[in-house]
Formats: structure tokens, C-alpha cells, sequence
């Protein structure tokens, strides 16, 4: 049922309440009055003849039905002689009032419920006053009439009257609605006019922001879904990188261990071998055969201090803790002014190829930069396994970083390895924080989750 119909059903069901209302105070005051003057004519009339009776019975019969037939009629009454048998002598005339017509006896009776008839004897019989509301009940009823159709005429007009008007003031609601399907088909560009009516306008103007509101919102996730993806795709194109970065670099490792360092190591032996031949005969090729083995020697060494830092090879081989190991165990050697403690809480958790690779770039990072650019003296290293996932601390007592130092990675570009170092981490999922300690040093920090069969 649409609105417009039940605001005028509501006011028809009003009007016609009022009505009836009205009627119903007509047909009271109508009652009244007819039951009034009908008791009043009735008492009247039963005085009037029972004055005159005695009179006229001692004259006779006859002279009594001679002045009744004078008297004729008596308002609303109608009276009958009876004679000493009980037989009709006399009835007064019918009333002349709106002749042949008579209201509905249901009308009567509830208009004027019937009173006792009164009865005046006299020796020669008995003289009959009724009470006759008939032709009171018949004006009543053309009034009523009358009335009715009045009412019912009002009743049309009124509603008449309220369709239109309602049909006008709701008129702008089915603007509403068609704006609403049009936004509903994904038609965001739908507006409303200025509609008439302060409730209406302001319905309008609420619409037009929100559609206003929504289509800045549906922009605005249309641009955050496109910078997710393009997040997305950066992250799978570094982590794309970077494993083919690493691979190279197992690679390059691999190719030093395996021919470069048995070159080396062939040349020293050869250079050592030609250095005993010649000692007696010529001693200054045993001198230059003995200094190519020294400076094979030092590239051995410099090259085994390279492959670590291209591919931790004994990651692979023996797992992260032991690669943790193997490189604190190698910052002492080569730094043996500082002291680095080590801590690994792991328990029997074992970490993806690349989560652990990635723990074990950030350790190698953070104690690069603690000896690099803070000269700490002492560093600790720590590993644990937390509910979801597992947490790298590298801690020194160095000079910690700039105030500033993020907006200079920004500016510069320099900080290549912790740049690289967290786009891999997020890149996991992870999350990678770096912090200065009081009163000195600085604090990096690494969470990486663990995925399901890790966890497990």
C-alpha cells in the first residue's frame, strides 16, 4: 500500500469519524425532542378531554362523539371511544401531515420508544388517548435524509480534496525513489532537483551529499584496491628479484669455493713446490715462488671471507642457528676488539628457505652496521620462537643513528642494505624496526611470521 493511499484512508476514516459523530449528536438532540413533545402532547391532550368528559357524558353518547367530532384531531395523539361493551364507538381522523408517507418503524421505535396509552372511563364507556410520534419521526427521518447526503457529499469532498493534496506533497518522494533505483542499477552520477517542501528539500539535499559521499568513497577504495595491486606486484617482483639475486650469489659462492679456490690453492702449491726446487740454485726465484704462495694464502683467505657474504653456504647445509653461529663466531675473528654475545631460542621450530634467509640478512646487517657506522664495542644477538612467529634482536652499544636518519634514506638513497632488508621482510610479511637505545647504541628488530607448516 503505497504511502498517498494510507494518508488518505487515515483522514477519510477521520472525516468520517467526525461525522458520525455529528450524527449521532443530531439523532440524540432528534430523540429528545421527539420524546418531549410527544409526552407533552400526550399529557395535554389527557387534561383537555378529561375536563370536558364528565360534562359531555352526562349529556349523552352522542353528545360526546359530537364534540370529539368537533375537536377532530389532537397533535400527536390518536383517540378512540369505546362504549360500555368495548366496542369502537369513535376514532379521531388520520393526520393530514405529509399524507401516505411514514418513516420506517425501526426509526420510529428508536426515535420514540411507544408510551402507555391513557384511559378516561365514564359510565357509558371508555375514552382511549395513544401517544402517535409518527409524523415527528417522519421529519426527523427527512432531516436525517437530508443530512446523510449532506455528509456523504462532505465525505467525497474532503477525500477529493486530500487525494490531491497528498498526491502533490508526496510527489517528490517518487523522485526519491527512482533516484535510489537509478543509484541502486550503479548510476552514481544520479542527483535530485531542489523539491518542493522544507521536509522534501532537505531529503533532497541528504541524498544528493550522499550520493556525493559514496561516489569520493567507491573512488577512493577504487584507488586503494589499485595501490594494494600495485603494492602487491612490487612486493612479488622484489621477491623475484631478490631470489634470483640470491641465487646468483650462491652461484658466484659456489664458483669460489669450488674453482676459484682450488686455483688458488693449485698455485700456491705450485709456487711452493717451485720455491723448494729452485732454493739451492737460484734464491731469488725461491724468494719470488715463496711470495706468489703468501699472496695465494691472503686470497684464499679473502676469498673464503667473501663467500659468506655472498651465500651463507653453511645455511644451507646446517640450518639457521648454526649459520648464526658460524657468523658471530667469524665477527670475533675478524673483529677481536668487540664482544658479541649470541642467543638462540628456537626449540624445535623450523623456519622456511626464506624467512631464515631473511633472519639471517637482517643479523648479518645489523652487526655490519654496529661495527660499520656505530664502532660499537658490544653486540648481542638473540633468536627466539614466539606464538606466531619468530623474533630476531641485534643489540650494540654503538653511536645509534641520526635523528634524522629516515629522512635521508628518503632524500639520498643511501641505507641500500636496510632499505633492501625491509622491502624483503614485508615482502614475507614480516615486520622490520629500527630504534635508538639510551644513552647509547641502537636496536634492530625482525618478526617473521610462521606459515602453517612451520607452526605446525
Amino acid at each position: 500500500m503505497s504511502l498517498r493511499l494510507k494518508i488518505h484512508l487515515i483522514v477519510g476514516v477521520l472525516v468520517a469519524l467526525c461525522l458520525v459523530a455529528v450524527m449521532a449528536l443530531q439523532v440524540k438532540g432528534a430523540r429528545d425532542s421527539i420524546r418531549e413533545e410527544v409526552e407533552a402532547a400526550n399529557r395535554v391532550a389527557a387534561q383537555l378531554l378529561q375536563r370536558t368528559l364528565w360534562l359531555q357524558a352526562a349529556r349523552g353518547t352522542p353528545a360526546m362523539m359530537g364534540f370529539l367530532q368537533s375537536v377532530g384531531r389532537v397533535r400527536a395523539n390518536d383517540i378512540t371511544l369505546l362504549d360500555g361493551k368495548g366496542e369502537l364507538v369513535y376514532q379521531s381522523p388520520p393526520s393530514p401531515y405529509k399524507s401516505g408517507r411514514e418513516a420506517p418503524d425501526w426509526f420510529v421505535d428508536f426515535m420514540a420508544p411507544p408510551l402507555p396509552p391513557q384511559k378516561l372511563d365514564f359510565p357509558d364507556g371508555t375514552l382511549v388517548v395513544r401517544a402517535d410520534p409518527s409524523r415527528a419521526a417522519l421529519d426527523a427521518w427527512d432531516q436525517f435524509a437530508v443530512l446523510g447526503l449532506a455528509a456523504l457529499g462532505v465525505l467525497v469532498a474532503v477525500n477529493l480534496i486530500v487525494y490531491w493534496v497528498v498526491g502533490r506533497t508526496v510527489k517528490p518522494f517518487g523522485q526519491i525513489v527512482a533516484a535510489l533505483n537509478r543509484i541502486e542499477t550503479g548510476q552514481l552520477d544520479a542527483r535530485l532537483p531542489r523539491l518542493p517542501g522544507t521536509e522534501a528539500a532537505a531529503i533532497g539535499a541528504a541524498f544528493n551529499r550522499m550520493v556525493v559521499g559514496v561516489g569520493e568513497r567507491i573512488e577512493a577504495e577504487r584507488r586503494a584496491a589499485q595501490a594494494e595491486r600495485e603494492l602487491s606486484d612490487r612486493r612479488d617482483l622484489a621477491r623475484w628479484i631478490d631470489r634470483h639475486l640470491e641465487q646468483e650469489r650462491r652461484l658466484i659462492a659456489r664458483e669460489l669455493h669450488d674453482e676459484l679456490g682450488q686455483s688458488v690453492t693449485g698455485m700456491r702449491s705450485l709456487a711452493l713446490s717451485v720455491a723448494q726446487r729452485v732454493a739451492t740454485l737460484d734464491p731469488q726465484a725461491a724468494q719470488a715462488a715463496n711470495l706468489i704462495a703468501d699472496e695465494s694464502s691472503r686470497l684464499y683467505d679473502a676469498m673464503h671471507g667473501l663467500i659468506p657474504r655472498l651465500a651463507p653456504l653453511v645455511l644451507d647445509a646446517f640450518g639457521l642457528a648454526d649459520a648464526l653461529r658460524d657468523l658471530v663466531e667469524r665477527t670475533r675473528v675478524s673483529q677481536p676488539q668487540a664482544s658479541v654475545e649470541l642467543q638462540i631460542e628456537l626449540g624445535d621450530v623450523q623456519l622456511g628457505s626464506e624467512a631464515t634467509l631473511a633472519l639471517y640478512r637482517a643479523a648479518q646487517e645489523g652487526l655490519t652496521n654496529a661495527l660499520r657506522h656505530g664502532q660499537a664495542q658490544r653486540m648481542s644477538v638473540s633468536l627466539r620462537a614466539e606464538a606466531d612467529g619468530a623474533r630476531l634482536e641485534v643489540r650494540d652499544d654503538g653511536r645509534g643513528l641520526a635523528p634524522d636518519w629516515r629522512d635521508r634514506v628518503k632524500e639520498d638513497g643511501g641505507h641500500y642494505g636496510l632499505r633492501w632488508l625491509t622491502e624483503r621482510v614485508e615482502a614475507l610479511g614480516g615486520v622490520l624496526r629500527i630504534d635508538n637505545l639510551g644513552p647509547r647504541g641502537a636496536q634492530l628488530q625482525v618478526w617473521m611470521p610462521f606459515t602453517i607448516a612451520e607452526a605446525a
